[in-house]
């Protein structure tokens, strides 16, 4: 075997390795959790065609998610404040974590929560009387290493229902 094939097949060697070491790479998904607030006009606990969106309420999301290590399975959790946005709709962006994968359904060890903690409205600020706090969670979407995990909508009412708008 002379140097040039032997520096050849080394080469080759090398490339292989690092081609199969970057193929075998797993990239951690990253996970958007997201919700949305409404205000419920007649307080019937539903999105009716009076009801609409809130900008400006602020809600606390609190996640835990199982991390599967090699040999140790840790909880990673988030706590955040955030403001919903002109439609409505709050989110929290967490990183790519080692261990985290994207979930067919809620898998046991993960959770995510939103509470409300005030309204944007003098008119609409009453918690809805079903639920302040939502933890239900459903997948949207598993593409392109991106979960969006969406919670089941909040909302507020008027202290005074309008029998106007809504009837008795």
């Amino acid at each position: 075997m002379t140097t040039t094939t032997l520096v050849l097949l080394v080469v080759s060697c090398c490339f292989l390795w690092l081609s199969l070491s970057s193929a075998a790479k797993v990239v951690n998904p990253q996970i958007t959790v997201m919700g949305m607030v409404y205000c419920d006009i007649c307080s019937n606990n539903s999105f009716s065609r009076h009801s609409y969106f809130m900008p400006g309420v602020e809600v606390k999301i609190e996640c835990t998610f199982k991390a599967m290590a090699t040999r140790t399975a840790e909880l990673v959790s988030v706590s955040v404040n955030r403001t919903t946005n002109k439609y409505g709709v709050y989110r929290l962006e967490i990183p790519s974590v080692d261990g985290i994968e994207c979930a067919a359904e809620k898998a046991v060890g993960n959770s995510c929560r939103a509470s409300l903690i005030g309204s944007s409205s003098s008119f609409c600020n009453v918690p809805g009387s079903t639920r302040t706090t939502t933890d239900e969670i459903t997948i949207k979407s598993k593409q392109a290493n991106m979960c969006i995990y969406s919670l089941t909508a909040l909302n507020f009412r008027p202290s005074k229902r309008n029998v106007v708008l809504c009837g008795n």
